[in-house]
């Protein structure tokens, strides 16, 4: 799907690595190199032709985000470095100020380490307690098991709506009118579902959505927090300096902006939302549902291949996202990710930054093929191939 967008597969690649990082289109690129070479200025301090045009772009990038997430108008979008920053300012912009000593924070196992550190944190700065939410017998988080873990100390709940390593697609809209039929704040790392499949915000019952513009065909170091409306103003910012205040005097008073721009102290990533602004609008032409069938027809064909292969070990057969884990009998993950490289397959081996999920498979370290847009039949079948070679473990030693 679309692969001739895309400079990089130009040449022999296959890359199967987009749970890390997505190849970029012509149009993002072009877009963003528009801004260097033809209107760069900063934004919200120029009158000129430049500095309008770039102020435009910028702005509206907000409301692109929104729509593409189906958040409400009141709704916040603040632009961050990607989905660790965004999910570190959920936790100290607002739960800290918003949690106590013995509260409840439940995670899961298989969350990515952005979304189970900076609980960690403040659990070592104000005492909450972080529990986690049992898994099944495939590794996924259901509705019954969150059920039978709440009581009235539970005050959040964050999880990844898809997970990096399993890729279990959460039931986020039955979760969320859980969460908010009980009061409890409900936060979403969307860093594995926004780039791969429809997501709905206000639906969902969202308070809090991160996401990187790098793992959606965007830009690196460009990243969004979305926040329901009614929280927003019981967010303090992270960092202050230009930019973020209205005005501040030498007696130490100071008044900040009430919008998102509270948030953004200093030069912001202007090409980088730039971009990420053009990769959005690249998802919605063709899609977001076919881009997940798509997905999906794809992983079932390499879930039908490898299973017949007596050497391979898969730890997520059913989960409905473009994640495959697996290991090869006798042979380090590494290893086999050194070995793909030969045959110009691109995957990712190791613990995908799910630390705690070795406590559920039983294994600290995984091969990673992960699908999207532009991989088809053929990519599939040549990593088969490759996999299915008799003197697999000969080459790797």
């Amino acid at each position: 799907m679309n692969k001739e967008d895309f400079p990089m597969l130009e040449g022999d690649l296959v890359f199967f690595d987009n749970g890390a990082t997505t190849l970029k289109p012509t149009q993002v690129i072009e877009d963003m190199d528009k801004y260097y070479s033809e209107f760069t200025s900063n934004i919200h301090r120029g009158d000129y032709d430049a500095a309008i045009e770039t102020n435009t772009l910028f702005d509206e990038t907000r409301n692109t985000v929104k729509e593409f997430v189906n958040a409400r108008s009141e709704d916040k979008c603040i632009y961050t470095s990607g989905t660790t920053m965004s999910i570190n300012m959920v936790v100290f912009s607002f739960m800290k100020s918003h949690l106590k000593k013995g509260d409840v924070v439940l995670l899961t196992k298989s969350e990515h380490a952005s979304n189970i550190l900076p609980w960690f944190k403040l659990k070592e700065e104000i005492g909450i307690d972080i529990q986690y939410i049992p898994l099944n017998k495939n590794y996924e988080l259901t509705i019954n098991n969150l059920k039978k873990v709440v009581n009235n100390k539970v005050k959040v709940v964050s999880i990844a709506h898809v997970t990096n390593v399993i890729g279990d697609i959460r039931d986020v809209e039955k979760i969320g009118e859980f969460c908010r039929e009980n009061n409890i704040y409900f936060c979403v790392d969307g860093a594995q579902s926004v780039p791969h499949l429809p997501v709905d915000f206000s639906k969902s019952n969202m308070d809090f959505l991160s996401f990187s513009g790098h793992k959606m065909l965007g830009p690196t170091g460009i990243g969004c927090l979305v926040v329901r409306g009614e929280l927003f103003n019981e967010m303090d910012p992270l960092f202050l300096g230009g930019g973020m205040n209205l005005d501040f005097y030498s007696d130490g008073k100071y008044e900040l902006h009430t919008d998102e721009t509270k948030f953004e102290a200093g030069t912001p990533p202007i090409g980088e939302v730039i971009g990420l602004r053009s990769a959005i609008l690249y998802l919605e032409k063709i899609g977001m549902e076919n881009i997940h069938e798509h997905e999906k027809k794809l992983k079932e064909y390499l879930v039908s291949k490898l299973e017949k292969m007596k050497n391979i070990r898969l730890y997520n057969t059913i989960s409905a996202s473009g994640i495959i884990s697996f290991n090869v009998d006798g042979i380090f993950a590494q290893d086999i990710s050194i070995y793909l490289n030969k045959y110009k397959i691109a995957i990712r081996a190791g613990n995908h930054c799910a630390k705690l999920l070795h406590e559920e498979i039983g294994e600290h370290n995984t091969v990673r093929v992960s699908i999207y847009l532009y991989n088809d039949f053929l990519d599939v079948d040549r990593l088969v191939e490759a996999l299915s070679n008799k003197d697999i473990l000969k080459e790797v030693i």
